[in-house]
C-alpha cells in the first residue's frame, strides 16, 4: 500500500471530513461565522462583538444581573462586566438596584438600546440567512434541534 506521508516541506493533505471529529468541525464552522460576524458588527450597530453579544442577550433575556449576563452571553464575568458598563455609558442599557438583593443591579435596555437591540437582531438574523443558505428551513429546524440537544446534554447555556 502507498504511504500518504506528504513529501518533506509540504503540507499534510486535509483528512477529509468524515474522518475529522465532529468537535473539529463545530469549531470550524464558528470561527468562519464569528470572523464574518465580528466584521459586520461595528458598521451595522456601532458595537463591537462583546457588546453586541451583551445586547443581544440583554434585549432577548429582560432584566438581568452581570452573572446572568456573563452566563448566557457565554463571556468570562470580567468581559460582561466590562461590556455592560460600555452599553451603560453609550445609553443602551440601564442600571438600577436588583429588587430582591440590594448587593446586586439589573440590567435592562433604553429605548436607544431596544433600537439597537432591533438592529443587531437583524444582523444575527442576516448572519444565520448566511451561513446556513445551504440548508433547507427543515435542516434548519432539525440542526436547531440537535444543537439544543447537545448544548442541554453537555450542561447547558451556563456550563
Amino acid at each position: 500500500m502507498p504511504s500518504r506521508s506528504a513529501p518533506q516541506g509540504a503540507e499534510p493533505p486535509a483528512a477529509p471530513a468524515a474522518e475529522r471529529p465532529l468537535i473539529d468541525r463545530l469549531h470550524q464552522l464558528h470561527k468562519l461565522v464569528d470572523r464574518e460576524t465580528q466584521l459586520a458588527f461595528p458598521t451595522a450597530t456601532g458595537l463591537g462583538p462583546s457588546d453586541g453579544r451583551c445586547l443581544a442577550v440583554a434585549g432577548a433575556a429582560g432584566p438581568l444581573s452581570v452573572n446572568e449576563l456573563a452566563r448566557l452571553s457565554q463571556l468570562d464575568k470580567g468581559q460582561a462586566s466590562r461590556a455592560a458598563q460600555s452599553l451603560v455609558a453609550l445609553g443602551l442599557l440601564r442600571r438600577q438596584a436588583h429588587p430582591h438583593d440590594a448587593r446586586s443591579v439589573q440590567l435592562s435596555l433604553t429605548a436607544a438600546g431596544r433600537r439597537t437591540w432591533q438592529r443587531t437582531m437583524r444582523l444575527l438574523a442576516q448572519r444565520d440567512d448566511a451561513a446556513f443558505a445551504c440548508l433547507s428551513e427543515r435542516d434548519r429546524a432539525t440542526l436547531g434541534r440537535l444543537l439544543d440537544r447537545l448544548i442541554e446534554h453537555n450542561g447547558g447555556m451556563g456550563a
